[in-house]
């Protein structure tokens, strides 16, 4: 068997210190220089530990900040959250609905420019069936639990349909999207969701505020009315160790029973 070399040793050492709560989230690590001191290596072994926790995303290294433990609380996001927000005049979203019921402080804030109007490259435009280059509007906002980035959304809507519901504006939409086209005559009706995981890339990794070992959900969502016109496509991605997709309340029918009626 492969002997672990001092840097691996202490990688496994501090892993299973932070699974166990000796190190909390938010808390930073010893420096360097203190573990040096206290005889965990030297200062190579220790950078060397210290970047593969990084990687791995147990750790988050900031800039005159140290070494801090990263935050990896499972946020578990229910299909039915959809449901909860179809209520016209709201004040929660799906994110924020879904992590309050965990008791989380979750919110989604809206980088600017919030909204901006774009040409449709030819992919969003096949999703929402419009000509390549069609004026499409753009969204983009980040979920967020305490302060911590937990997924990256992108949103585009036809041009018409975001004038129409107020998604073309500079500020965030209280209440949900969903909420804001049924209060302005739009009906949503049915959702599409295609997922799938990958590596990061390095700029998704730097705004999650993880490791580039950790990998990412993404999820593809197309929302439609009832005659099928896309009204929303939106493009999630979110960090796979603190995501859990969890499609509640699918009915079910029995093909046998259903022909025997």
């Amino acid at each position: 068997m492969k002997m672990a070399v001092k840097w691996e040793a202490l990688v496994h050492k501090l892993k299973a210190q932070i699974d166990t709560g000796h190190y909390q989230p938010g808390e930073r690590l010893p420096t360097v220089s203190a573990m040096v001191a206290a005889g965990e290596g030297s200062i190579t072994t220790v950078q060397r530990a210290y970047a593969e926790l990084a990687a791995d995303g147990y750790v988050v290294m900031r800039r005159r900040g140290g070494t801090v433990v990263r935050d990896r609380r499972v946020v578990r996001i229910p299909l039915s959250r959809y449901s909860k927000v179809m209520k016209p005049r709201g004040t929660m979203g799906p994110w924020e609905t879904a992590t309050a019921e965990q008791g989380l402080a979750g919110r989604m804030i809206v980088p600017e420019p919030a909204a901006e109007t774009v040409e449709a490259p030819a992919d969003i435009a096949a999703a929402l069936r419009v000509p390549s280059g069609t004026p499409v509007v753009r969204r983009r906002r980040h979920a967020i639990v305490d302060d911590e980035v937990v997924q990256l959304q992108e949103a585009w809507y036809p041009l018409d349909l975001a004038q129409q519901a107020g998604l073309d504006g500079p500020v965030k939409v209280t209440g949900g999207t969903l909420a804001a086209m049924i209060s302005t005559g739009l009906e949503p009706t049915e959702a599409e969701e295609r997922i799938h995981a990958r590596l990061p890339t390095a700029e998704e990794a730097a705004d999650l505020g993880m490791g580039s070992h950790v990998p990412v959900i993404l999820v593809e969502r197309v929302t439609r009315d009832a005659h099928g016109r896309p009204l929303e496509l939106v493009r999630i991605v979110g960090a796979a160790d603190r995501l859990e997709l969890v499609y509640d309340g699918l009915p079910l029918t029995n093909p046998t029973r259903s022909a025997r009626r």
